[in-house]
């Protein structure tokens, strides 16, 4: 049945403006967590982390497999929800299909946020989920609790102090690093294996100083601003789904099952 939604695109059952609520603190984890997130989040510790886990070298998984893999997570940084992860991915994906999105879409919104899979390989969570931030240049104050980013070592730094930091301007979103996480290890496992659309999608949808605050533009290019509409698109479905019930996981697996076996065959490199 389809949701009937705000003016916003949000489902009914919760408005727009009650989602990322972080002044209400729903969950006292999730000031913490971004306390970690901010201080800990260097350029050198993203940089020893891409060199880390970008060989995609330690295990081969099937997306189910992952899903399964991923099921006991509950996110830390989310104020929203305490779903698991496999219930979330459903969520978003079902948001997708009852708008009648493309293929590629309503597969984007399942494997989304596979790349959590971090935290059962042990990283801290403030390594993996949240929303993401330009590193190597200044902090934006429009980030989630910016008074935190006082006790980041990169703030006192000469050069990533600075408005540009390390990179030219214009230079594109491929050309920055953002604060590790979920988001660009998924984005670099399935890389070539969907349309760009989706793989903005993918590496973008927690950057939200960008596509929600309109910060770090000085940096993006003309193809990024394109895909942002992409991005923006796809988050209406991650976040507002946030608002719908529990899925049914057994009744929906058979669509899903059949879905990534069309655009992921063969297991996937993590």
């Amino acid at each position: 049945m389809q949701h009937t939604q705000t003016q916003t695109g949000s489902p009914i059952g919760k408005p727009a403006d009650e989602f990322r609520n972080y002044a209400a603190e729903a969950r006292d984890t999730v000031k913490e967590f971004y306390r970690l997130n901010h201080t800990h989040q260097t350029l050198d510790f993203v940089l020893a982390k891409k060199r880390d886990y970008l060989a995609l070298n330690r295990k081969r998984l099937k997306v189910w497999e992952a899903l399964e893999f991923l099921d006991t997570l509950v996110d830390d940084s989310d104020p929203d929800v305490d779903f698991t992860q496999i219930e979330h991915a459903l969520q978003t994906a079902e948001a997708c299909r009852k708008s009648n999105q493309p293929r590629w879409m309503i597969v984007t919104g399942l494997i989304h946020d596979l790349g959590k899979m971090l935290c059962i390989y042990g990283e801290p969570q403030w390594a993996v989920v949240g929303d993401t931030h330009v590193v190597g240049c200044k902090f934006s104050d429009t980030c989630v609790y910016p008074e935190f980013f006082a006790d980041n070592p990169d703030s006192a730094h000469p050069v990533y102090s600075t408005e540009n930091g390390i990179y030219e301007p214009g230079c594109g979103l491929d050309n920055i690093h953002l604060s590790w996480g979920h988001d660009e290890y998924v984005y670099h496992v399935v890389k070539g294996l969907l349309p760009q659309e989706a793989l903005y999608a993918l590496r973008y949808h927690s950057f939200y100083p960008w596509h929600k605050e309109g910060a770090y533009d000085h940096l993006a290019n003309d193809t990024d601003r394109e895909m942002m509409t992409w991005v923006k698109a796809f988050n209406r479905y991650d976040l507002y789904s946030k608002g719908d019930g529990r899925p049914d996981v057994k009744g929906l697996r058979p669509y899903y099952e059949e879905l990534v076996e069309e655009f992921f065959p063969e297991p996937l490199n993590w």
